[in-house]
């Protein structure tokens, strides 16, 4: 059978390393595909760089809609990055009756809806394994691996940026801003580093897990998104002192409120119990926890990114479109793992109505009855103390830290206790708020 024919839009990191790994294992893919896989045409705005990379064997040109237009390539590799250009390119690739496999969580949580629709009625796939988590193959086990499972609850550690950041100032007691500039010497950051350290990358792919998870659309635009610039050193060694670490968490789960079914979708830094597998993922890995009712909980570690391990994801998707291409469309894997028509639209809830345990830290006057004004507003607010740690100030020092780690409740509570907190004379600053998980 002769080989499929693959267009690259994009020959940087990850292009370079899908080109690089599928010669380098060319025979052992051809054996699992059923037939050889051949990167054919590729577009890149370096054309020297590009024939450097791939050869002569291979068509470079420096206009990617030359690609998605050409008779002679079966499968589409989006590797661009970003969100209109990649989008105008795959919706037309798709019309042109092209599979798809893209990298690109932003495209997708922007508009996976819109790209999986016309890819259903054109009965074309489109794979994704590489969007989300680098080469852990969490896109996989969600949609296949775990379709006997009422899926509860998904976990993440998905931004190795922020994760390898997080482990330096722990490790290290070295404040934000000088961890990320070793970041940025490094190659773990960008130049602008916003869409990590904000978590606006990790939002990108929990939207697209907790898709799959619940069968719900795509709904970037309704996570709460909170990142990690404003992590301060100190909260990192309180946490520590009481048993916990600090990472920055996508977290999607089934919950309700007032009665009504719902799906959390928040990203933000979390403390966990410090005993928890997840709890010491350190460095630049990723790592997804899984919960549901028949297997129970399941944890999917490895590399978030990178040339070759990214690579691989993208490599895997090539194998099963190519497997697969054949195939009747309605008796493929779905997208986004249940039947279009099945798809319900469960309402996010809001932030208010989340459930979380709270580690809160407020710094006061060292005064008598300031602990007691504390534990009576959040008595009266009808949250529970789990434990307290309470720093005794310096010599001459006229100030303190309280810390309080409360069991679960309402983040509305929550609110409304810190309000009342931060209005009491004997506090000096805005009180620190981070979510705890127990991932038990």
């Amino acid at each position: 059978m002769k080989p499929i024919k693959v267009g690259l839009l994009g020959i940087g990191t990850v292009g370079a390393g899908t080109y690089n790994v599928l010669q380098r294992n060319q025979e052992d893919i051809r054996r699992r595909a059923g037939r050889g896989i051949e990167i054919a045409m590729v577009a890149a705005r370096n054309l020297e760089r590009a024939r450097g990379i791939v050869g002569a064997d291979c068509v470079v040109v420096d206009d990617p809609f030359a690609v998605v237009d050409s008779p002679d390539i079966d499968i589409v590799v989006e590797l661009i990055g970003g969100y209109e250009l990649p989008r105008e390119l795959v919706l037309r690739a798709i019309a042109n009756g092209k599979h798809v496999v893209t990298a690109n969580k932003a495209l997708l949580a922007q508009h996976g809806n819109e790209i999986f629709a016309a890819a259903q009625e054109k009965g074309v796939m489109v794979a994704f394994e590489a969007a989300v988590a680098g080469g852990v193959p969490i896109i996989k086990a969600l949609r296949e691996g775990l379709t006997a499972n009422r899926i509860e609850s998904v976990a993440g550690i998905i931004n190795g940026t922020t994760n390898f950041i997080l482990s330096e100032m722990r490790e290290k007691g070295l404040d934000f801003a000088t961890v990320l500039k070793q970041a940025q010497e490094l190659g773990y950051a960008e130049a602008d580093p916003t869409f990590d350290i904000e978590g606006v990358d990790a939002a990108h792919k929990l939207a697209i897990m907790s898709s799959i998870a619940f069968g719900i659309p795509v709904q970037f635009e309704k996570a709460h998104i909170e990142g990690i610039s404003t992590l301060q050193a100190v909260d990192i060694r309180y946490a520590e002192q009481l048993g916990y670490r600090i990472k920055l968490l996508g977290i999607t789960r089934r919950a309700q409120a007032d009665g009504v079914d719902g799906i959390e979708l928040r990203v933000h830094p979390t403390l966990i119990p410090a005993n928890r597998l997840i709890a010491n993922v350190e460095g630049a890995m990723n790592a997804v926890l899984v919960h549901a009712d028949a297997v129970g909980s399941t944890l999917y570690y490895g590399k978030g990114a990178g040339s070759e391990p990214t690579a691989s994801a993208v490599i895997a998707d090539l194998v099963d479109v190519t497997r697969l291409a054949t195939v009747d469309p309605y008796c493929r894997v779905p997208h986004l793992a249940f039947q279009p028509n099945e798809m319900t639209d469960v309402p996010v809830l809001p932030m208010s109505e989340i459930r979380s345990s709270y580690y809160l830290r407020v710094y006061v006057k060292d005064q008598l009855g300031v602990m007691a004004d504390l534990t009576r507003i959040l008595a009266d607010a009808g949250i529970s103390i789990d434990a307290v740690l309470q720093k005794e100030p310096g010599e001459l020092q006229t100030r303190t830290d309280i810390i309080i780690i409360t069991h679960q409740t309402r983040e509305k509570f929550v609110d409304a206790a810190i309000a009342r907190i931060e209005a009491l004379e004997a506090v000096e600053r805005k009180v620190t708020r981070i979510r705890l998980e127990s991932l038990s």
